[in-house]
Order: C-alpha cells, then structure tokens, then sequence
C-alpha cells in the first residue's frame, strides 16, 4: 500500500551560488529523515554529484543518489527527471526528495513537472508527490557583477544549446520571482550596508518569499523541508512588479537604503521615436521594470515591456481588446466584468502602464521624462501610422538597439 505523497524540494539558484553547499548541509542535519537526491547538472561529469557524495551527508545503505546529466531539468530533460521521481516516489523507501537543479535552470517548468498530467509517458506526479517548497539560492557577493554583466550565457559558456540566448540577468530574476524561500548566501562577504541594500532590493523583487541569510550554507533544514509553504498561483503571481500592479494608485510607502518603487500610468499613446531615445539612455538607478505599453505607430497591438538591468525584451503580446471586431469587443467585455470597468470611452482598454523598481530613484524625473515621450496634442491630430518607429521586431534586433552595457 502507498504511504502518502512524498514531500519534494527543489534547490534553483545560478552557477556558484552555493546550492550543493546548502544541499550538502542540511543532508548532514537531516534528523533521521530518509532522503532522496536528484542533481542535475550540465556537464556531462556530474560535479556538484561528486561533492555531495563526498559531503557524506548520504548513508550508502538508506538513500539514493540520482544524477541526471548534460542537459537541464527545465527542459531537455524534463521526462528523465519525471521517470526518476516516479521511481523513487513508488519505491516507498524515502521520506523526502530533494532536487538540485542546474543553474541556468529556470523554475517555473521544473515545478510544472510536478502539477499535471504526462499524457506522452502516462505519468502524474501530483499522485504521488507533494512539492514542498521551490527554494532559490542567491549569491550575495556577486549579484550585483552578474546582474549588470551584460553577459548571455552563451558568452560565458553556460548555455544549453546554441540557440540559448539568455542573458544571464533574465535568468536571476526568473528564479528570484518564481519561489518559496530566497535564501542570500555568502552573507560574510558583503558588507552589512550593502548586505541591507540587496537585501531590500530581493524583497522588492519577490516579496511572499521567506528570506533566509546564510554564510557557507548554513541553514535551518526546517526552513526548507516539510514547509507547505508551494502554492503555484501564489507562486506564479508573487513577482514584486505583479503585486505593485495591484496596489491602489499613490499607496505611501516607507523607504528604506533608497529602495522605491512606483507605476507610471497613461491612457496616452508613446510617440515611437521620443521613448527609444529615452530607453537608450536607461536610469542606472531603475533595477526592475515590467508592463504594458502603448506606442501610437503600432496601436492595434499592446507591446510587453521586460528590464532587468541591462537587458531589455519589448514586443508585441496581442491586441488590445480595442482593436478587435466589434461583436468579439462586446463578447469580451460581457464576460470581463474588471475589463469592462477600466474601460475608456476613446482608447477602451489602451494604456500605458509600467512598474519601476530602484535605488534612488527621482520619480518626479522619470515621470516627468516619460511624459515627454507621450503624444503631444498636435501630434493626436496627425496619420500615427507615418510617425518613425525604430523599435525592432525581434530580441536580437532589440539588444543591437539598446546595448545598454
């Protein structure tokens, strides 16, 4: 007979973070529990395999090492992982599985694995396991190097295939807004001040996360075992930028090392040229922003907006509700009852609506700047189909344009 679903955990975080120092730990002060490793890891020797070994944290007889390499868990490797838990979970030896996942992995797909359905294998691990808790390890000492670098993973030889052009930046603020527990290790190697500012940046970042400082790994096994803390809505809509979105306009907040953020709100359209110009010359001091835009030169379409740091994604996400025929425009607002009351007699559902997360930020100036980027009453009056539009169609485009670093 099954005993009940198995508790999982899973360890994200980028290369050298220190998530098999974490592992290893708390492998080594586990009390008793029969635990189950999966390591994932790129190469095709598994390293961070080897070291948890070497850790001693796994006795031989009770527990299973499982290393699953050269590819990544998130997606080349996705089925290896489904197999390799349903066997575990089945076996009914273990109390617990811990995943340690590469580190250019990002976690959103990792912990879709465990919410539905397999039809191509015929697997459902919501039968048998219960994800716990989505852990992501954040190196305290290099955040800041590796968030401004610039850099793709395909520069510094991290990528998974030749078309991973992630950059890197893009994929600490995945696993940053997409988790449970956010635990900041190194913490000795950072001075307290700075240690404060990040601090309060991550918790901007991701603010339903339990945050946890650690210096070599060195944490609570209870703060990331057993925790029940997973809940994937919750998970999926915890982003610092999605719960500013909800906010009442002009809420009053403290600030604390400077650290701000705000939404800038228009139901104006951009003129197409005056923002790329304002977007090349970026704000250092802005760390985050994501939304909606308007541009008048493309107002049939809404265009998403994505910064971290020196890495821009801006492209179109679908039409605005405004722009479609009208018996499809009235079916929608029937059943939209929030959309029908944010309607605007002239521009229905166009807006511009972004979140700015940052450092000493001069919101006045950034506003102010934006607005200038607006359409000026003139210009209303005019063809906005003729207005230059240098925004490029695609990523690789968009990065020559911008070139932030």
């Amino acid at each position: 007979m099954m005993k009940s679903k198995i508790p999982v955990t899973v360890l994200s975080g980028y290369l050298g973070s220190g998530k098999t120092t974490i592992l290893n730990h708390v492998l080594n002060n586990r009390q008793g529990l029969k635990v189950a490793v999966i390591v994932n890891d790129l190469s095709e020797v598994n390293i961070d395999a080897d070291l948890i070994r070497d850790g001693g944290g796994l006795s031989r007889t009770n527990e299973e090492l499982i290393e699953i390499s050269n590819g990544c868990i998130c997606c080349t490797l996705r089925e290896d992982l489904l197999r390799e838990v349903q066997r575990l979970a089945k076996e009914n030896r273990f109390d617990y599985i811990l995943i340690e996942s590469t580190g250019v992995g990002e976690p959103i797909p990792v912990a879709q694995t465990f919410t539905y359905i397999d039809e191509e294998q015929g697997i459902d691990l919501s039968e048998l396991c219960r994800l716990d808790c989505m852990v992501t390890v954040v190196d305290a000492y290099r955040f800041w190097t590796d968030f401004s670098s610039g850099e793709t993973l395909l520069d510094r030889g991290q990528a998974v295939g030749d078309d991973d052009t992630r950059d890197v930046v893009d994929l600490l603020i995945d696993q940053i807004e997409f988790c449970d527990v956010l635990i900041m290790n190194k913490c000795d190697m950072v001075a307290p001040d700075e240690l404060e500012e990040l601090e309060g940046v991550l918790r901007k970042l991701q603010p339903r996360a339990k945050l946890i400082r650690a210096i070599k790994g060195q944490i609570e096994p209870a703060d990331i075992l057993n925790t029940r803390l997973f809940d994937f809505d919750a998970a999926s809509t915890s982003a610092g930028w999605m719960k500013e979105m909800e906010k009442p306009a002009h809420t009053p907040e403290t600030e604390e090392y400077g650290i701000a953020s705000f939404v800038y709100e228009r139901v104006e359209p951009f003129h197409p040229e005056r923002l790329m110009t304002w977007m090349e010359e970026w704000p250092v001091e802005i760390v985050r922003a994501k939304g909606m835009m308007w541009l008048a030169s493309r107002n049939d379409f809404a265009q998403s907006f994505s910064q971290a740091g020196p890495s821009i994604q801006f492209g179109p996400a679908g039409y605005w509700v405004a722009a479609l025929p009208e018996a499809e425009r009235a079916e929608l607002l029937q059943e939209d009852k929030e959309l029908s009351k944010q309607w605007d007699p002239i521009s229905g559902d166009r807006i511009n609506k972004v979140v700015f997360i940052g450092i000493e930020m001069n919101k006045e100036q950034i506003i102010a700047s934006l607005d200038g980027c607006l359409l000026t009453d003139n210009e209303k009056q005019q063809d906005w189909t003729r207005f230059a539009d240098p925004f490029p169609n695609s990523a690789s485009e968009l990065k020559e344009v911008f070139n932030l670093t």
